[in-house]
């Protein structure tokens, strides 16, 4: 389940990148349709199992603040800094960059605890780094095979999904994860459909990109997100989030078959030192 889960986000970045590059798509308007809908899809999983007490999370002042910092900070900036990343680069390096993700979990921990970080959490920061850097120079100084755009967004997508991982601990724990998913996506989507609204779309639509809308919204959100949610009831969190990191893997090898994308082997020395990282911090 959580390979499976991380295997359909992996394809709704490429699904993504043809909509946002080939189709003129807006990423306020997909990342803005895409949460809402999964969102409705989620609280009404959870209204179904919890016989309609959906709202009652937002009676607690301390759940109702944690739960708008998620969605806006966590579930809005992960999504929305990734797909503009893709725009600007493409969807695999997007995908890899935003599994930095633990290299900026370590140095927070370690800022919030005030001790320096143990030797192997050093190694994660500088895997990280080292394969960035691969990622995007391919060793040489002198060349930026990234754009510098597609790099600061993937890496802010990797700061939002340290965010996205730590913030809603609690909120999980005393509620959880569907009715917690639900209302970050429908909380980080409202506002951002001021802005693009869902019935508004300005993209070319044609079989091919009403397929990749259509993937990304069932396949790409709600059934990846229940994939894995649903795995972590038979393995450890670190666990699910290593085979999770299946996704990738699933970004480089179908934009290789379907967009045409090339790659060289720095790009996957690169990929692998950051996916190191991810089963490192894991262990």
């Amino acid at each position: 389940m959580a390979v499976s889960g991380g295997t359909l986000w992996g394809a709704s970045g490429v699904a993504g990148q043809y909509l946002l590059q080939d189709c003129a798509f807006q990423p306020e308007w997909l990342v803005a349709s895409r949460m809402i809908f999964a969102g409705i899809v989620f609280l009404a999983i959870d209204a179904f199992r919890s016989s309609g007490h959906i709202f009652d999370i937002w009676k607690n002042r301390r759940d109702a603040f944690m739960l708008i910092f998620f969605a806006l900070v966590g579930m809005l900036l992960v999504q929305y800094s990734y797909f503009v990343s893709i725009i600007y680069g493409n969807a695999a390096a997007a995908t890899v960059l935003q599994y930095t993700m633990p290299a900026f979990l370590v140095v927070y921990m370690s800022l919030k605890s005030r001790r320096l970080p143990r030797p192997i959490e050093i190694l994660c920061v500088l895997l990280a780094m080292g394969g960035t850097f691969l990622l995007v120079t391919h060793g040489s100084l002198e060349t930026f095979v990234i754009p510098l755009p597609a790099l600061v967004w993937g890496l802010i997508s990797g700061v939002a999904g340290a965010v996205y991982t730590l913030s809603p601990k609690g909120l999980i724990r005393d509620w959880n994860a569907p009715l917690v998913i639900g209302w970050g996506m429908i909380a980080g989507g409202l506002p951002l459909s001021i802005i693009a609204p869902p019935w508004d779309s300005t993209g070319v639509w044609n079989l091919y990109s009403s397929l990749a809308f259509i993937y990304i919204l069932i396949f790409g959100t709600v059934f990846a997100f229940w994939l894995y949610l649903g795995s972590t009831q038979y393995i450890q969190p670190g666990e699910a989030g290593v085979l999770a990191s299946v996704e990738p893997v699933t970004a480089i090898v179908i934009s290789s078959l379907l967009l045409g994308q090339s790659f060289v082997p720095m790009d996957f020395i690169g990929s692998a030192l950051i996916l190191a990282s991810v089963f490192l911090l894991a262990r």
